[in-house]
Formats: C-alpha cells, structure tokens, sequence
C-alpha cells in the first residue's frame, strides 16, 4: 500500500477576496490535491491552514510556495513537508 505525502500550508494576511480560491487553484496546478482546509477572519486579518496531499505533486515544495506567493503577493506564505512539521511538534 503505497503511503500519502502530505504538506501544511499556511497563509496569513489582510483578507481579501478570492484567497482560498487562488491557493487552491496553485495547489490544482501542482496536481497536490486540499485534503484539510481552516481559515478564519481575526479582526480583518486571515489565517489559513491547508493540508494537502503531495504524493504525486508536479512541484517540489519550495516551487510550489512560490507559485502560491505569487497568487497571494501580499500574503505570508509557508508551506512545509508533513515530515518537518511533525519532527518539529513533537515532543
């Protein structure tokens, strides 16, 4: 049974129309399918965090946070392997 790869993005930044939108479309392009999506509005502010599965993405990591910064300009932009993400939780 082959294993999924996952990666967490997070976008931060003042709200604005179409940001799910314009990240999900990068991610579609990168043929990384959203398997998890929360966002939320604070105070005009949005917070964003996407699971995605990248078992058969078209780009690496560091191009696909790319691709989305250019969606998204005025966002800040992280996206991370799942591998580092929980390496870095764990306790």
């Amino acid at each position: 049974m082959n294993e999924t790869a996952k990666a967490v993005v997070t976008v931060i930044g003042k709200d604005m129309v179409g940001i799910l939108s314009k990240v999900s479309t990068a991610c579609a392009d990168a043929n990384a399918n959203v398997i998890e999506v929360t966002q939320s509005v604070l105070d005009s502010f949005f917070c964003m965090v996407m699971i995605i599965d990248i078992t058969e993405a078209t780009k690496q990591i560091d191009q696909l946070q790319k691709a989305i910064e250019a969606e998204v300009p005025a966002m800040q932009v992280h996206v991370m392997h799942e591998n580092i993400f929980n390496s870095m939780h764990r306790i």
